[in-house]
């Protein structure tokens, strides 16, 4: 990608470039936030991540604590990283959070230290976040 020239011999910048560019300035964290297109709800609940792929999930999974929560996704907090672009199948705690397991995207993760790592989840389908949020009964699946 960056052996290119970045001048056509026209003279013309290459327009390759220019959208590389273009993509860096709209992941900049301000204009990320400018363009979510629902409210966060911080939130502190456990969640589990396993595997998407249902045939994997006996692999692994990974518990960890909520930061926000929103119709379109999630920030997580996880002892060990993601990895972005895979699916995951999140469980979040029911006394928290009434919501069925999601499918999610990991769009995003950043070192915070060395035993934490925040993971930016997309949902495959959007939730309606006014339901999930508040007390349900003393039955978790965490306890």
């Amino acid at each position: 990608m960056f052996d290119q020239t970045t001048t056509l011999p026209s003279g013309q910048l290459d327009t390759a470039a220019l959208d590389a560019l273009n993509d860096l300035e709209r992941n900049k964290s301000e204009t990320v936030k400018q363009a979510r297109t629902s409210a966060r709800v911080r939130i502190r609940a456990a969640v589990v991540a396993e595997p998407g792929n249902a045939g994997e999930r006996q692999r692994f999974s990974v518990k960890g604590i909520t930061g926000d929560i929103s119709a379109g996704g999630c920030q997580l907090l996880f002892p060990l990283p993601m990895r972005v672009g895979d699916f995951y199948l999140l469980t979040f705690e029911r006394n928290m959070l009434r919501l069925e397991p999601l499918l999610a995207r990991c769009l995003r993760v950043r070192l915070v230290r060395e035993d934490a790592f925040e993971v930016g989840f997309k949902f495959l389908q959007p939730i309606d976040i006014s339901d999930a949020v508040g007390q349900t009964s003393d039955d978790s699946l965490f306890e």
